[in-house]
């Protein structure tokens, strides 16, 4: 057996773990390497989002040793220009947006356009055979729309599931010594999965919880783009179906995952590339699981996958059936145990939330797209509030506060004060732009024996759909989001120098003129309070 594969791993992370902490060090001297942070990273610290750098360079060592000490591989391999140029190009697609911010659509249609040109050296999915009724599909004209689908989906599948420290990391490196193995059997792209297994291997000392550096968009892209591509050009050497269901396998917890988060999105009217905090990740951390605990447990269920991948490597795809019901049974079985079973298969309970929830989320867009628009009108951050206020009291909610550096500024809807309310504190860029904290009453049901002050409140309050606990955790996003853009849209517009500090520390007001503390004598007569 050729010990080729391991050394090339041993330079996969040799190179990783030397340029990890150079970028690190970077990092730190020069700020504008670290995309600031969204709403939904609350890290208090900037972390570095390029840790796809070092992949990049490590993708990049391995195919120049390959060159020198093996070129017998690299030229039986048919289209390794191109699998080398594409990787690249779409790493500088991810790169860009991790240090500028692209949209979600310039991302697509590059990755759209970066898989197409891959198509043109003559690498695509020409038919399928399916295993079990042993009939073969041509697909003619579709195999260049199935091949750029898989390729954009697995590099957007990798992209999605980044979302909590060494997830994404991990699972990549069991796809990579999967494919390293397949790779063996048909003379494909062996080496190179083994030399990206080993750069992942030392990333991963880096990533692991608490995280140093992120994959970031570049990282993931060339990760996600690479697993799509080393799984095709297998699948040209020997069973296509095969080669293409085994990575599957691997992903099941992510393609689950990514699959609710889709159809979540779609149905409440979000887009479907806005993040959330509603993932299998953060279900486990709502649960009481420690980074470190969620991480393990996902490597736990995809060592599971990870075997049935390589037995439908091993068992040419004959036995695909029996292995996708193992693979569901195990999904319920860890379903059921994470009361995940309930939510997931109440289709009628779920579709009937989510038309509610879609009129509100839609109506809540469209007060943030006024808000936005209005913060590039206002003549102070005052009146920008003042918006703010307005839509809050619009979508429902009862108290809003936001904290800066110098004071806070407070508002209260004095109808709904003695309600008992669910509480939720936005860190804005992740603390460094202060914080807002928002409240909207929750139901309940006075007893006779409360005060009558409570339960005249309650018979005369205005009823919302935020008073939903789901519907309070989206539209309360909603809210601190438009606020962002809103300020942001203000500040170019309206700072100067001589108010420059004004611009990001506001003085402390209310709507009436003067600080006033918020009463919460209603948060003792209900536990509704979230965080």
């Amino acid at each position: 057996m050729s010990l080729l594969p391991v050394v090339t791993a041993l330079v996969g992370m040799g190179v990783s773990c030397l340029m990890i902490p150079l970028i690190l060090r970077q990092s730190e001297r020069k700020l504008f390497l670290v995309r600031p942070a969204d709403l939904h990273n609350t890290n208090p610290k900037p972390i570095p989002r390029l840790g796809g750098v070092a992949l990049a360079l490590a993708f990049l060592s391995i195919e120049a040793f390959v060159l020198f000490a093996a070129p017998h591989y690299r030229a039986e391999l048919t289209g390794r220009n191109a699998v080398v140029f594409a990787s690249i190009a779409m790493f500088a697609l991810g790169l860009w947006d991790d240090l500028r911010g692209l949209g979600a659509r310039k991302k697509l249609v590059g990755q759209i356009l970066i898989a197409a040109g891959f198509c043109c050296s003559g690498i695509f999915v020409e038919e399928l055979r399916i295993p079990v009724m042993g009939h073969v599909i041509q697909l003619h004209g579709f195999g260049v729309p199935v091949t750029i689908f898989w390729l954009v989906g697995m590099t957007n599948l990798i992209n999605f599931i980044d979302g909590a420290d060494g997830l994404a990391g991990g699972i990549c490196l069991m796809l990579m010594v999967l494919l390293a193995v397949l790779g063996h059997q048909t003379g494909g792209m062996e080496l190179l999965a083994a030399g990206m297994a080993g750069a992942l291997l030392g990333f991963l000392w880096y990533n692991f919880p608490p995280a140093r550096i992120y994959l970031g968009d570049g990282g993931a892209y060339l990760v996600g783009f690479q697993i799509g591509l080393f799984s095709l050009v297998n699948s040209r050497k020997g069973e296509v179906f095969a080669a293409l269901s085994a990575p599957m396998f691997v992903l099941a917890l992510p393609i689950l995952d990514t699959t609710l988060a889709i159809l979540r999105r779609g149905l409440w009217g979000l887009s479907i590339f806005r993040p959330d905090r509603r993932h299998l990740h953060h279900h486990l951390r709502r649960i009481g699981f420690s980074s470190r605990k969620i991480v393990l447990s996902f490597y736990g269920v995809t060592l599971v996958f990870l075997a049935l991948g390589f037995a439908s490597i091993w068992l040419r795809g004959e036995w695909l059936p029996g292995l996708v019901g193992i693979g569901a049974l195990v999904i319920i079985v860890c379903a059921d145990n994470l009361s995940f079973s309930r939510e997931w298969f109440n289709i009628g309970h779920v579709l009937g939330d989510s038309f509610e929830m879609r009129k509100e989320v839609k109506y809540a867009l469209s007060l943030m797209q006024w808000l936005q628009m209005e913060g590039g009108r206002c003549a102070s951050l005052d009146d920008l509030w003042v918006d703010f206020v307005f839509s809050a009291r619009k979508l429902g909610f009862s108290s809003a506060k936001l904290t800066l550096a110098d004071g806070q500024r407070f508002w209260v809807d004095t109808n709904n004060r003695l309600i008992p309310a669910r509480w939720v504190r936005h860190e804005l860029d992740g603390g460094r732009s202060g914080a807002l904290e928002l409240e909207a009453p929750c139901e309940f049901s006075p007893s006779e024996g409360q005060a009558a002050g409570l339960a005249w409140a309650w018979e005369h309050r205005h009823f919302s759909r935020v008073s939903d606990p789901k519907s309070f955790e989206v539209l309360s996003e909603l809210l601190a989001e438009g606020w962002m853009k809103a300020a942001k849209s203000w500040s170019p517009h309206w700072s100067s120098p001589s108010d420059s500090t004004r611009a990001v520390i506001p003085e402390a007001t209310t709507s009436g003129g003067s600080p006033r503390p918020r009463l919460r004598p209603a948060r003792k007569a209900a536990s509704c309070r979230i965080s």
